[in-house]
């Protein structure tokens, strides 16, 4: 917490979340001075607001050094144990009490009531009654609420609340580029080598066995790279689902709990999603197209579940995972000041996903993270790792389909009058045996120009 690196955020207007517009340059802060920034803000909004103090539990709002805290996750994949050192105390605010309420999820039903309180606990400051207050900004702009939000914040640069593996399994790790098989033994649990390697870790996850991101040999911010929230009072994460509807992973540092809204990724709802955005946001839909992947735009669960749209909700303590799968619409806001971390992942069976999101980005000139298709290939080079029948068959259907594309439309561009000098032009080497930083040089340089 003692780094002096600043970070940028971004300028978010809550009252303003339902129209879709762009957020604006925060104020940028250190660690320190952003966690100094949101305790304030939060102690202004109780006594604004709650006259009955809750009771706090320890620790209080303890924000992780970044760069090296053994995290301890909890819940739905097990504890971690093993802390070695002892962050400082920042100012602070309330803690609030664990439930199983709050552990666990719950579905929304069209007519409940977001953040609904018996008339006793009114005056409290609960998770409840501050999601009672959010919507309450968001839906009827009962008050003119602008919040920094530190998102988006580069590990690379800034250093990441995991420590870095010694064995290569991060891209960020000094072997990673020669990084093979590992016939050591894992780290017992509970070790400081155990929090470097193990693959709970955000930095090493993208790179596991099974993870098709292992064979992206070069870091992508956000992608195979985790990033880091710093989040105050109503900071929000907008409704969006991941790059290519992969998979990710949040993992929640320290701090107050984090609000989480989610929708399956199967076509029905997330398709009933984008048809909620279209009907309340037609007009800006139409000069912006793919305004759901900006992430500027947060809907009341309500306007979803009323259309159909199944929606669940989680409250995300301290120490804990949240998975999410592809296609997946997730969006939430935070209850306090806090520090998470996410990354993505993709298993063998996001393959049918990738397609989809590719023909997606498509219709909108949308650049992919990296090239669908060069991935396919690369995957299919090591078609010995390829784990089920199923797998091997989604992976023989995208070949073909994306040979048959690429015949086609060659021949198009030959009949356009394009001229073929293939045989005649020296094209450089293009492996497939892994995506490195050479074959993405090599693709951002071959864009098509729909796509730039």
């Amino acid at each position: 917490m003692d780094n002096p690196k600043k970070f940028q955020t971004k300028d978010q207007s809550i009252h303003r979340l339902q129209e879709g517009i762009s957020f604006g340059d925060g104020k940028d802060y250190n660690a320190k001075e952003y966690q100094k920034m949101c305790s304030d803000w939060s102690k202004e909004w109780k006594k604004k607001h709650y006259s009955t103090p809750t009771k706090p539990s320890a620790p209080t709002h303890i924000l992780p050094p970044i760069g090296g805290v053994n995290p301890q996750p909890v819940g739905t994949v097990g504890p971690m144990s093993g802390v070695t050192s002892q962050p400082p105390t920042l100012p602070s605010i309330p803690m609030f009490p664990s439930s199983a309420e709050q552990q666990g999820s719950q579905v929304l039903k069209a007519e409940e009531k977001l953040g609904g309180e018996e008339e006793d606990t009114l005056k409290k400051m609960t998770p409840k009654n501050l999601e009672r207050d959010y919507w309450d900004i968001v839906e009827k702009q009962c008050h003119e609420i602008d919040v920094d939000y530190g998102n988006d914040v580069d590990t690379s640069d800034f250093g990441s609340g995991f420590p870095l593996s010694e064995r290569g399994r991060s891209v960020n790790s000094p072997p990673f580029q020669q990084s093979g098989e590992e016939p050591l033994e894992e780290p017992a649990f509970g070790t400081d080598e155990f929090y470097k390697e193990t693959f709970w870790n955000l930095n090493n996850i993208p790179n596991s066995k099974n993870s098709v991101l292992r064979h992206l040999k070069v870091g992508i911010n956000g992608i195979n790279v985790p990033w880091l929230y710093f989040g105050c009072l109503f900071s929000t994460f907008c409704w969006h689902n991941e790059d290519n509807y992969m998979y990710s992973i949040n993992y929640h540092h320290k701090g107050a709990p984090k609000q989480w809204y989610g929708v399956p990724g199967t076509k029905k709802d997330a398709d009933g999603v984008e048809q909620v955005f279209k009907s309340y946001l037609s007009m800006k839909m139409r000069d912006v197209p793919d305004l759901l992947h900006h992430i500027t735009t947060s809907f009341s669960p309500r306007l979803l579940t009323k259309d159909g749209v199944r929606v669940c909700k989680i409250l995300q303590q301290q120490g804990e995972f949240i998975v999410t799968f592809p296609r997946a619409f997730h969006g939430g806001f935070s209850l306090g000041p806090n520090c998470g971390e996410a990354v993505n992942f993709a298993l063998h069976d996001w393959i049918p996903h990738a397609v989809d999101a590719n023909e997606r980005y498509r219709t909108f000139g949308r650049a992919s993270v990296f090239s669908h298709d060069r991935l396919v290939y690369t995957m299919a080079h090591h078609c010995n790792e390829l784990r089920t029948k199923e797998i091997c068959s989604q992976i023989s259907k995208e070949l073909t389909r994306l040979m048959n594309e690429e015949m086609l439309l060659r021949q198009k561009l030959i009949s356009a009058g394009v001229r073929d000098v293939s045989g005649t032009v020296d094209i450089p080497p293009n492996r497939l045996d892994q995506l490195d930083e050479d074959s993405a040089d090599y693709d951002d340089k071959r864009l098509c120009h729909s796509c730039e």
